[in-house]
């Protein structure tokens, strides 16, 4: 039973924030990540498009691809036309062996407009969460018979952000249907972050360690802001910060119990000029590297 360790690029090149992160480059990024000690990296805008210039641009920095965003928009195309216009990312990741592909509804997300509060996000009935989910699922079906898993991300600001969100779309789609655990966005959505990995361990194949700032969760909710807002006053952390609310140990107990195999991504975008990217992604590293290693949880040293 073993985990690897990846990094989202999230904290040194900011997608959905480039301002924030504009004195840092992306082989950078790269660079330090591996000096650090992981050995995978989920994709980045900033990465080469094309299959042949992304694997010798990994290559470069000795560093495999652990996954990647994919903006999904199947509340609005037809499940024919979403394969349509995933098919290239999907061949992509395919060729370069990622473990999976991040799927998140976006076509009617708030999570990157700074002038929309999260409070106002999208929220979809059961009965229309279930149609949703059949969809998902014969996309995801799709999928798995091109060699690559779909695993969805619930988020903050969009339609699938809470406990009911997240249990209602598991519970109305198929197997194919993996869910990406990240415990940053469960617990700033107001879901029980053990909770949900017990309920759906099964379906669990990929995970991201972020950790949450509640005061500031808390202000953001109550002042009626946006998400981005949150990120720019530090929302999110690393494991390992003292400022951070989720206990991780117990997080990576669970997995070690359920024979989680698979990777652990540190995601947790941050205003460099408060909290160093390289500072602050060796803190979460060398975290999850202590509380692996106490859990019982053997970390492959090889992307």
């Amino acid at each position: 039973m073993s985990v690897k360790i990846g990094i989202s690029p999230i904290a040194w090149q900011n997608d959905d924030l480039p301002d924030l992160t504009a004195a840092y480059t992306m082989e950078q990024a790269l660079k330090e990540a591996r000096e650090i000690g992981y050995t995978g990296v989920e994709r980045g805008r900033r990465m080469p498009l094309d299959t042949e210039g992304l694997k010798a641009y990994l290559n470069k920095y000795d560093i495999a691809l652990c996954g990647g965003w994919c903006s999904g928009n199947l509340m609005k195309n037809s499940v024919k036309e979403e394969i349509e216009a995933v098919r290239q990312q999907v061949e992509q990741f395919v060729a370069l062996k990622s473990p999976c592909l991040v799927y998140a509804e976006c076509s009617n997300t708030v999570q990157g407009d700074i002038a929309t509060p999260v409070n106002n996000r999208p929220k979809l009935t059961r009965s229309e969460v279930k149609a949703y989910a059949a969809k998902l699922s014969e996309l995801a079906k799709w999928m798995a018979g091109e060699g690559m898993l779909l695993a969805y991300h619930h988020h903050m600001g969009s339609m699938i952000e809470d406990q009911e969100d997240v249990d209602a779309l598991m519970e109305g789609s198929t197997p194919e249907v993996t869910l990406l655990f990240d415990t940053g966005h469960l617990k700033f959505g107001g879901a029980d972050v053990l909770d949900t990995l017990r309920r759906w361990g099964d379906r669990v194949k990929h995970v991201h360690f972020k950790d949450v700032r509640e005061d500031v969760t808390r202000k953001i909710r109550a002042e009626n802001k946006s998400f981005l807002d949150g990120v720019i006053a530090g929302a999110f952390t690393v494991p390992g910060d003292i400022e951070g609310s989720i206990d991780f140990a117990a997080v990576t107990d669970e997995l070690a119990k359920m024979g989680y195999e698979g990777w652990i991504v540190v995601e947790a975008e941050q205003d460099p000029a408060k909290a160093t990217p390289y500072d602050y992604s060796k803190l979460g590293y060398d975290h999850i590297v202590d509380i692996c290693r106490a859990s019982g949880l053997k970390i492959d040293a090889h992307g």
